[in-house]
C-alpha cells in the first residue's frame, strides 16, 4: 500500500513537471530542462515506460541521458542558464529596496546554483560518444 502511494506521487510529480516544461517550451524565462531532468527522475520511480519515452524524445532525450548517466550540461545551456540567473537577480539585487540579508541570501543562492552548474562536464567522456 504504501509503496503504491510513493508511486502514485512519483508519477503525479512527474506529469507536473512535464507540464512545467512544456511551459517553458512557450514562456522564455521559465527553463524546460530542469523540469524536465526532475520528470526523468519522477518518472524512473513510478513509470518505466513515460520515462523510457523521455529518455527517446528526439528534441531533448539526449539531454536527460547525458545527465543521467554522466552528469553533462552542455556547454551552451551552461551559458544561457547563467546569463538567465545573473540578469534575472541582478536587477532586484541592485535597484529594489529590501533586507540587505534576503540580497546577500539570494547573491548566495545564485553564486551557489552557477558554481554548481560550472562544475559539471560540459561533454560525455570520449569512450561514451
Amino acid at each position: 500500500m504504501r509503496q503504491t502511494l510513493i508511486r502514485a506521487l512519483y508519477l503525479t510529480a512527474g506529469i507536473f513537471f512535464v507540464l512545467l516544461g512544456l511551459i517553458g517550451v512557450i514562456l522564455p524565462l521559465v527553463p524546460t530542462t530542469p523540469f524536465l531532468l526532475v520528470a526523468a527522475f519522477c518518472f524512473s520511480r513510478s513509470s518505466e515506460r513515460l520515462h523510457q519515452y523521455l529518455l527517446n524524445h528526439p528534441w531533448f532525450g539526449h539531454f536527460i541521458r547525458d545527465w543521467e548517466e554522466h552528469s553533462v550540461i552542455p556547454l551552451k545551456a551552461k551559458i544561457i542558464g547563467t546569463s538567465m540567473m545573473l540578469l534575472m537577480v541582478s536587477y532586484p539585487l541592485i535597484f529594489q529596496p529590501f533586507h540587505l540579508g534576503l540580497k546577500a541570501l539570494a547573491a548566495a543562492t545564485v553564486i551557489f546554483a552557477v558554481w554548481f552548474v560550472w562544475s559539471r562536464p560540459s561533454e560525455r567522456p570520449l569512450s561514451d560518444k
